[in-house]
C-alpha cells in the first residue's frame, strides 16, 4: 500500500524583473502524488540551480520553453527512489532527472537516471558529472581542441595574461 507525503513545492508566480526576489515565487504545500503503472516516487536530496533557468522565468522564445506562471519550477534534482511501479527502478535506488523543484517528483522511470552514490558524492551528479560539467568538457575539446604541445594561447588568441 502506498504512503502518502506531504509534498512542498516551488511554484513561478510572477515573472521576474531584473533580479528575482521571493515574491516572484511562492512555497505551496500537498500531497504527493502516487505513482502509476512504469512510474516511481522520488524524495528529492539535491536540487541544481544553472544560469539558464534564469532565462525560463522570461515569457520570451528560446530553445527551451519559458516557465509556467503557476507551474513548479523545474531542473536537475537527485533524488531517492521512496515507491517504484517500475521493473527498471527499486527503492532506495539514487536516479538524476529533470524534474520539478518539490520534495516528492513522480515520473516515469524512463525519464530519470540510476547514478551510483558510491562512485561519487551525489551532488556530483548535478555539478562536475552533470549538464554544466558536460558543457565544460565538450566545450573544452570541441571548441578548444586542446592539442599536446600547443601553448594555452596562439597568435590568433593570445592570453590576456602574456
Amino acid at each position: 500500500m502506498s504512503q502518502t507525503f506531504p509534498n512542498k513545492k516551488i511554484v513561478l508566480v510572477s515573472r521576474p524583473i531584473g533580479m528575482p526576489k521571493a515574491s516572484d515565487f511562492e512555497f505551496q504545500e500537498e500531497p504527493a502524488a502516487q505513482p502509476g503503472e512504469g512510474q516511481v516516487l522520488i524524495r528529492t536530496i539535491y536540487l541544481s540551480v544553472d544560469p539558464y533557468m534564469r532565462g525560463r522565468m522570461n515569457e520570451t522564445k528560446s530553445y527551451i520553453p519559458p516557465y509556467g506562471l503557476n507551474e513548479v519550477i523545474t531542473g536537475g534534482i537527485v533524488g531517492e527512489i521512496v515507491e517504484s511501479r517500475s521493473d527498471r527502478l527499486q527503492a532506495g535506488d539514487k536516479v538524476i532527472g529533470m524534474l520539478g523543484w518539490q520534495m516528492y517528483n513522480v515520473a516515469d522511470a524512463s525519464a530519470v537516471r540510476k547514478v551510483d552514490d558510491r562512485a561519487a558524492p551525489l551532488s556530483a551528479y548535478l555539478s562536475v558529472l552533470g549538464l554544466t560539467g558536460l558543457t565544460a568538457y565538450f566545450g573544452l575539446l570541441d571548441i578548444g581542441k586542446p592539442k599536446p604541445g600547443r601553448p594555452s594561447s596562439s597568435p590568433e588568441r593570445p592570453a590576456r595574461w602574456a
